[in-house]
C-alpha cells in the first residue's frame, strides 16, 4: 500500500481517538452518578477542564508542530492520550476523574492543530479529503456513545475510558514504527499546492467569519454533542431503557450525520464556499428549536437531520483556513482558530448542566438556536472570490 495512503489512514485514526476520547465522559457519567451517590448536573461539569485544555492546549501544540515534527506531535498524542484514559478509568473520586478528564484534553489538543494541517498538506483540493477525514472524527463521536454504552453494560463505565485507551497507546506506538521507516525512506512528500496570494482586506473579513463561525458554531458542536445521551435517555423512553440503547442510537444519529461531510467536502470542491455555508447555517436554526418538542421517533429523526447540518459544516471552517494560509504557518494558524473558540466552547459543558437542572433542554436548544441564527449572518459576510495561487514553498 502507498505509504502516503497509511499515513492519512493513521491520522484518520487519530480524528477517530480524538473525539472518542473527548465524548466518553458524556455517556460514562450516567453510570457514574450512581457510584458516586450524586447527579448529573453535579457531575457533568468536571469534563469543562478537559474542554478548556482541549482549546488551550492547541496553540503550543501547532507551535511544537511546525517548529519541531508534526510526525512526533501524533506520537505523543496517541500514547498520552491513551494513556490518560487508562489513568481516568482507575479514578476513585470524581475530583479524580476531573484530573483524569483535564489530562485527556490535553493530549486531544494535539491532533486538529497538527494532523489537520498534516492531512491537507501538499493538497489544492482539501475538500474530500477533510469531509472523510471529518467523517473519522465524528465516527468517533458516534462511537463515544455506542462504545461506551456497550462497555458500561458489559463491564463498567471504567473499562469504557480503559479499552480505547489501550487502543490507542497500541496504535500511537505503530504510528512511531511507521514513521520512523518513513523517514529512512525518505518520506517521500507531494509537491506541495501553491500557496494563496493574500489580500488584506479579503483576508481580515475571511478570518473575521472563521473566526465567528468558529465561536458559534462550536458551542452548538459542543453543546449538542454532550447533551445527546441526556436528551435520548428523557425524550425517548420508547426507544431506550439502558445505557446501551442510548448509546446505539447516539451512535447511529452521530454514524450517519457524520457523512455528511464527504457530500459538503465535494460540493466546496467543486462550487464556491459561500452558497454551501450560507444554506447550512441557515437550515441550522429551525432544527435546534424544535429537536427537544419531539419524543421518541419524530425526535430521533429530527435529532438526526439536525447532527447531519452541524457535522457537514464542520470542513467549511478547515477548508477556508487552508486555501487562505500558507504550509509553513497552518498548524498555528489551525492552533489559533481552536484557542479563539476556547471561551464558548468550553462554557457548553456547564451550560448543558446547568440549564438541565434549572430551565431544561428546551430553553437550552431555543438558546441554541439564535445562536445558529448568530451564525447564518456570519456567513453571510463570507467573501465569494476564491483565492489566487502562488508557488508555495516547500512542505514540511
Amino acid at each position: 500500500m502507498d505509504r502516503g495512503v497509511i499515513r492519512l489512514l493513521f491520522l484518520n485514526a487519530g480524528h477517530f481517538f480524538d473525539h472518542l476520547f473527548m465524548l466518553i465522559f458524556a455517556t460514562a457519567v450516567l453510570a457514574m452518578v450512581v457510584e458516586f451517590d450524586t447527579t448529573y448536573g453535579a457531575l457533568l461539569p468536571l469534563a469543562t477542564a478537559g474542554f478548556v485544555a482541549f482549546g488551550a492546549g492547541a496553540l503550543p501544540a501547532g507551535w511544537l508542530g511546525d517548529r519541531w515534527s508534526r510526525d512526533g506531535m501524533m506520537v505523543v498524542f496517541f500514547i498520552g492520550i491513551g494513556l490518560a484514559s487508562i489513568v481516568t478509568g482507575f479514578a476513585q473520586t470524581p475530583l479524580q476523574v476531573g484530573g483524569g478528564l483535564l489530562l485527556i484534553g490535553i493530549f486531544a489538543s494535539i491532533y486538529h492543530p497538527v494532523g489537520i494541517a498534516m492531512v491537507v498538506d501538499g493538497r489544492e483540493k482539501v475538500g474530500r479529503v477533510l469531509g472523510i477525514n471529518g467523517v473519522f472524527g465524528n465516527m468517533g463521536v458516534a462511537g463515544a456513545g455506542l462504545i461506551t454504552g456497550f462497555l458500561i453494560d458489559l463491564i463498567s463505565w471504567r473499562a469504557a475510558f480503559i479499552v480505547p485507551g489501550v487502543a490507542s497507546v497500541v496504535v500511537g506506538v505503530l504510528f512511531l514504527a511507521f514513521a520512523r521507516a518513513d523517514g529512512r525512506h525518505g518520506g517521500a512528500k507531494k509537491a506541495a499546492a501553491p500557496d494563496p496570494v493574500l489580500d488584506r482586506a479579503v483576508l481580515v473579513r475571511v478570518f473575521a467569519v472563521i473566526g465567528a463561525a468558529t465561536l458559534l458554531g462550536g458551542l452548538i458542536f459542543q453543546a449538542t454533542t454532550v447533551s445527546l445521551p441526556k436528551v435520548v435517555e428523557e425524550q425517548a423512553r420508547g426507544l431506550a431503557d439502558s445505557a446501551s440503547d442510548v448509546g446505539l442510537i447516539v451512535g447511529l444519529v452521530f454514524a450517519v450525520a457524520a457523512f455528511t461531510q464527504i457530500a459538503v467536502g465535494h460540493l466546496i470542491d467543486r462550487y464556491a464556499i459561500k452558497p454551501v455555508f450560507v444554506v447550512l447555517t441557515f437550515l441550522q436554526v429551525p432544527l435546534l428549536f424544535f429537536v427537544v418538542q419531539f419524543v421518541d421517533l419524530p425526535m430521533f429523526a429530527t435529532a438526526l437531520i439536525m447532527m447531519s447540518v452541524v457535522f457537514g459544516l464542520i470542513p467549511i471552517n478547515d477548508a477556508l483556513i487552508a486555501r487562505h494560509s500558507v504550509s509553513a504557518w497552518r498548524s498555528r494558524v489551525y492552533a489559533f482558530k481552536y484557542v479563539f473558540a476556547l471561551g464558548v466552547s468550553a462554557s457548553a459543558v456547564p451550560l448543558v448542566g446547568i440549564m438541565h437542572e434549572t430551565t431544561g433542554f428546551a430553553t437550552l436548544f431555543a438558546v441554541l438556536a439564535v445562536v445558529g441564527a448568530m451564525e447564518f449572518l456570519a456567513a453571510l459576510t463570507l467573501p465569494g472570490a476564491k483565492p489566487k495561487q502562488v508557488n508555495a514553498v516547500p512542505a514540511e
